[in-house]
């Protein structure tokens, strides 16, 4: 019989890579991915109700033995695409690397996010084995585009607000358990994500007559593009210190060294230049307090001898709170200030609404936590930085939390949506015991 470091593998090595032109995805990796589920967790799919969602997702109910209060934990079958030459392990082969607490698992989706997925499925099949029954129901929500669309997770909402299903608690991917994040902070701390910033696009277009490279006009279309962007970047959105990131230093102000100590614990006062601190701490830090935005794509004529009769830039912004897509539109174009340049929202979401970090949802994981990762852990609210599958359930759910069992070091955050991507094995193992305390909560 395969253990759960054995079947984690297997799973990481079908290559389950989503493309923003689903033409591109492999579907039939998806497929197999199913069916190697289904042989592995065989109590999994014969006691749960098992559906497929808009084709590729998942969605599983445990029944409960009471009515209220269901539980949802999350996760996403697919990963982002790889560069292979830059890994130094196959990235599909789960490659395991090192002895005793060092050995770790080399593979693309090793954290973002087979970890959860696998280690999910490893609790709710060790509980059925011994025959635990939930409190309440408990679903499995695994999307199949979170990387790309997020189709899958809006529909299995849907689905699940058609059966008037309002969930007491969902956890999905996020934050993690660090160290070292908060410079003066040197406990472990839980970064239990309780809200998520917006996402949009922001399309940039200048047209021109083009025409022969030989004779270019004062100011082409490429150099009045490349004046807004710059324009963009050296006009950052303001500093400020949202609820979340508020809560969370208040909760981390006693475990923090002194003069950091009596800064964080009056924030009333020190807000503004703690914001300003922190925005010089590294792109972490300065992503926390502010709405960002960054140029990622450029194009302009078709050949090098050429005028760009079009050229444009792709700005992606992510919207604190307190910015909204109407807001930072209308703030791009006040910094552009250049009527030449369209704007465009290609699309766009508001930051998400932020879930309590009191009450019984926040206490479940809070315990969880302590019991299962160490009673050294500080559990803290924590402001997400990108955008995942949850954000379409606060729809449906007030207690919609982020974060991932697991202790990353700054190198193996440094590897997610990179190459060279990994997991400690005793780490995994021990994110299985977070998910089997919290089915017990239930």
């Amino acid at each position: 019989m395969a253990t759960p470091v054995e079947r984690f593998q297997e799973l990481l090595c079908i290559p389950t890579v989503s493309h923003a032109d689903e033409s591109d995805t492999d579907w039939e990796a998806f497929d197999r991915f199913h069916a190697a589920l289904e042989r592995l967790y065989p109590l999994t799919h014969a006691r749960l109700e098992r559906e497929v969602v808009d084709g590729h997702s998942l969605l599983f109910r445990w029944p409960g033995a009471g009515e209220g209060h269901p539980l949802v934990l999350m996760a996403h079958l697919d990963v982002v695409p790889v560069v292979e030459a830059e890994w130094e392990h196959p990235p599909f082969a789960a490659t395991i690397v090192g002895e005793g607490t060092d050995a770790a698992i080399h593979a693309r989706g090793a954290i973002d996010d087979k970890g959860a997925l696998v280690a999910i499925l490893e609790a709710v099949e060790a509980s059925l084995i011994e025959g635990v029954r939930p409190a309440h129901d408990v679903y499995l929500a695994f999307g199949h585009n979170e990387e790309t669309a997020g189709g899958g997770a809006r529909a299995i909402v849907e689905a699940l607000r058609s059966r008037g299903v309002r969930p007491h608690l969902v956890l999905d991917e996020g934050g993690a358990v660090v160290e070292g994040v908060i410079p003066g902070v040197h406990v472990p701390t839980a970064m239990i994500g309780v809200a998520e910033r917006g996402v949009m696009t922001l399309l940039l277009t200048v047209r021109e007559q083009g025409g022969h490279a030989s004779t270019p006009p004062a100011t082409p279309a490429t150099a009045r593009l490349a004046r807004a962007i710059d324009r963009l970047h050296r006009h950052p959105f303001p500093r400020r210190i949202a609820p979340p990131v508020r809560a969370m230093l208040q909760t981390l102000a006693p475990h923090a060294s002194q003069p950091l100590r009596a800064i964080l614990q009056r924030l009333s006062v020190t807000a503004p230049v703690v914001a300003a601190v922190l925005s010089h701490g590294g792109p972490e830090m300065n992503a926390i307090v502010r709405t960002t935005a960054v140029a990622t794509q450029l194009a302009g004529a078709p050949g090098e001898n050429v005028l760009a009769t079009t050229a444009r830039a792709a700005i992606n912004i992510r919207l604190l709170h307190g910015d909204t897509v109407e807001t930072a539109t209308e703030r791009a174009r006040r910094v552009i200030a250049d009527d030449e340049v369209e704007l465009e929202v290609r699309h766009g979401s508001d930051p998400s609404p932020i879930s309590p970090w009191r009450g019984d949802g926040w206490r479940r994981l809070s315990g969880a936590v302590v019991a299962t990762l160490g009673d050294d852990v500080v559990p803290t609210p924590y402001l997400q930085l990108g955008a995942s599958d949850s954000r379409w359930f606060t729809s449906i759910s007030d207690n919609v939390y982020r974060f991932t069992p697991f202790r990353v070091s700054r190198a193996e955050r440094d590897a997610l949506h990179s190459h060279n991507e990994r997991i400690r094995v005793d780490v995994w193992l021990r994110g299985i015991g977070f998910y089997r305390a919290l089915i017990a909560s239930s």
